[in-house]
């Protein structure tokens, strides 16, 4: 070292780590002087494939006249695929980077969006009505006019009862919000201080900030489930079959009127009229009202 040698290298030689080289020369006292790694120099120049020197200046060149042409939106990755394949050359991406860099073109990176916190369903044992809804969106299609409708249920899992539901050609957050409001509305939930938690999956509707907002602004606990696990959901997984085998499956509907008149009549008989043997074969609403007089026993219900 004394005669000029770096001490990476002398190091090398040695086989002695730099951590053991630096600890003895605290040790002894003398003033360390860190190994400064330079690394490789820029050799300001990249090769065609026929093996020509292009020099750096003519490639920030042609990456000004791509930025001025089809590649004006593109990146660093980008661009050195548009390099490859215009000009031959054989460049790595790092350092197109690197002249981007100089040339201060680089694009700004995307900001990440703020993500609406997941609160995952747990298992949970439900024992009385309005402790639980379970909320999801089924489709049905319309021959006549070629096109699909939603249908968004929210149903309270004790009673089977659907409390409230949004009918419509679109089903968008605020479709989704207004339909969990009717079901606090007609449930005379809102002055309540224990509120029914919400679950759901991880729909668009579900995951939005204007339902998040609306969750919180109602006192409404909403928890979704992990993905690819609609057991979980099961209860209104279940009547969506009943509602697409017992109404939407048995019409061809020509129009949004007749479809949307089928479904509010399906769900009136369901609700009111049809048999339900987990709450002792009586009607939803039926069962709800009974119970809301006099306990009614059921088997508990685990979800």
């Amino acid at each position: 070292m004394r005669q000029g040698y770096p001490k990476r290298l002398v190091l090398r030689f040695a086989r002695t780590p730099r951590s053991t080289y630096y600890y003895h020369k605290k040790q002894e006292g003398q003033p360390v002087e860190p190994v400064k790694n330079e690394g490789r120099q820029a050799p300001g120049y990249s090769v065609r494939q026929d093996g020509t020197k292009i020099s750096d200046e003519q490639i920030k060149e042609w990456l000004m006249e791509a930025l001025s042409g089809d590649g004006y939106a593109y990146g660093y990755r980008k661009l050195t695929v548009l390099l490859r394949r215009d000009h031959g050359l054989v460049i790595n991406k790092k350092k197109v980077y690197r002249l981007c860099k100089e040339l201060d073109i680089l694009r700004p990176q995307r900001r990440k969006k703020a993500t609406y916190p997941r609160k995952l369903a747990r298992n949970r044992v439900i024992t009385d009505s309005h402790q639980l809804f379970e909320t999801d969106i089924k489709y049905g299609y319309i021959a006549g006019e070629d096109c699909f409708f939603f249908i968004q249920s929210c149903m309270d899992v004790y009673d089977r009862s659907i409390v409230a539901y949004h009918i419509g050609l679109r089903c968008e957050a605020k479709d989704v919000v207004r339909t969990l409001q009717q079901a606090l509305f007609k449930r005379q939930l809102f002055d309540k201080e224990d509120k029914p938690v919400l679950r759901s999956d991880n729909g668009p509707q579900f995951i939005s900030h204007a339902f998040k907002e609306a969750c919180e602004s109602f006192g409404i606990t909403h928890e979704r489930i992990p993905p690819s696990t609609p057991n979980m959901n099961a209860h209104i997984e279940s009547f969506h079959r009943i509602l697409e085998e017992d109404c939407l499956s048995r019409y061809e509907f020509e129009s949004y009127k007749q479809a949307y008149e089928t479904v509010v009549e399906f769900m009136t008989f369901y609700n009111e009229r049809r048999i339900h043997s987990s709450i002792k074969d009586l009607a939803p609403n039926e069962f709800y009202k009974l119970n809301q007089e006099n306990a009614i026993k059921i088997k508990e219900v685990r979800v």
